[in-house]
């Protein structure tokens, strides 16, 4: 892995690129690790993948896909028997009432279709920004922010980007610095960085080739 150094006159968007930059070449499989066949599957998985790992959403929405395979069958589930499929995910029976209700509202809203906007994502039940941002950013390619979870919020916070704990101003933040064509790609990237070398208990920040550029790093 290779590092870079950051001249003493850098400023912060400057160091956001450079960031990102790197973060692109030490990662370049970086991406959603979320199994998906259509948008309304990702939606789906995304709302499973809430305080539960991605792995283990993966090992239940193929059983999951294969007996609900549209919209419409989701929206005609029995939220019980729909509860007992996504047991291993956790929070199974709000997951099961957010799954239903919302196929529901988008065979009445929108005859069965994915919406293509954040504002028309956050309305659906089990749908917040964090949510639509990964449906949008995953499903559509579309960038109308940054997705911002535990790692996320955490490693921006060491690398200086933002001094919020709140996903809506870490959000923000980022958004300011971070050009928007790397929006979608700047969640991944971290999710991957935070699992692989800035791990939460011990963080390896003499591996790590983001040193020279965060602030946080005792070894330079």
């Amino acid at each position: 892995m290779t590092a870079m150094a950051i001249p003493k006159s850098d400023n912060i968007k400057a160091r956001a690129r450079k960031t990102v930059s790197l973060l692109k070449e030490n990662y370049p499989q970086a991406g959603c690790t979320l199994d998906f066949k259509s948008i309304h599957q990702l939606m789906v998985a995304t709302i499973l993948s809430a305080q539960c790992t991605d792995e283990r959403v993966n090992k239940v929405t193929p059983g999951l896909f294969k007996k609900y395979k549209s919209v419409k069958d989701f929206a005609e589930a029995h939220v019980e028997e729909l509860g007992r499929d996504i047991y291993s995910t956790g929070f199974h029976n709000a997951k099961a009432r957010a799954i239903k209700t919302s196929a529901q509202q988008l065979l009445e809203r929108h005859g069965g279709a994915m919406p293509a906007t954040l504002d028309e994502l956050v309305e659906l039940n089990g749908v917040g920004r964090k949510t639509g941002s990964v449906i949008l950013g995953a499903g559509f390619g579309l960038a109308e922010g940054i997705v911002v979870d535990t790692h996320v919020a955490r490693i921006s916070r060491l690398l200086g980007f933002t001094g919020h704990k709140d996903a809506v101003r870490v959000e923000k933040d980022l958004m300011a610095i971070i050009p928007k064509k790397d929006w979608i790609a700047y969640s991944h990237l971290l999710i991957e960085h935070g699992r692989t070398l800035c791990k939460a208990r011990r963080p390896d920040c003499g591996s790590c080739f983001l040193n020279k550029l965060c602030p946080s790093a005792p070894v330079k």
